[in-house]
């Protein structure tokens, strides 16, 4: 399980002084381009190799909300990979009260850059075993 952190910045709040919902969606993304790097294939060799991965799902759960300053730890694993599909999970928690402030998923595909559906077997081995392993890890 990977993790990064995110400091609330003040223009991600909104009137109410909260932070406005569809800044959690970007947060996911930053946690997937750090658990990609980590993991050694980060977007910008997949997209120079001709891969590209884009979210077909996205399923959020505010939990408690966030403000300015806020500092938000970001878990982020494979919950589920089968060669075509990947299932992303997050867990956002509030580093100062520990509150549980989000769940979500995400779910991607891999296409070439015409938008042709790959199979990340045959492109890329070795991530392949990567995400199937992560995935059998997040089991246990």
């Amino acid at each position: 399980m990977n993790s990064i952190t995110h400091r609330v910045n003040y223009y991600e709040t909104d009137r109410m002084g909260i932070t406005h919902h569809s800044n959690y969606i970007r947060w996911m993304e930053e946690a997937r381009v750090a658990f990609l790097d980590q993991l050694g294939y980060g977007y910008l060799q997949l997209e120079a190799e001709g891969v590209i991965s884009p979210v077909v799902g996205i399923d959020c759960q505010y939990k408690r909300p966030t403000t300015f300053d806020d500092r938000v730890h970001i878990k982020i694993w494979v919950e589920q990979y089968n060669g075509v599909k990947l299932i992303m999970k997050y867990e956002m928690t509030n580093e100062a009260t520990g509150d549980l402030v989000l769940t979500a998923t995400s779910v991607h595909c891999f296409v070439d850059q015409t938008g042709k559906p790959l199979i990340l077997k045959k492109k890329f081995p070795a991530l392949d075993k990567l995400f199937h392993q992560e995935a059998e890890a997040s089991k246990k």
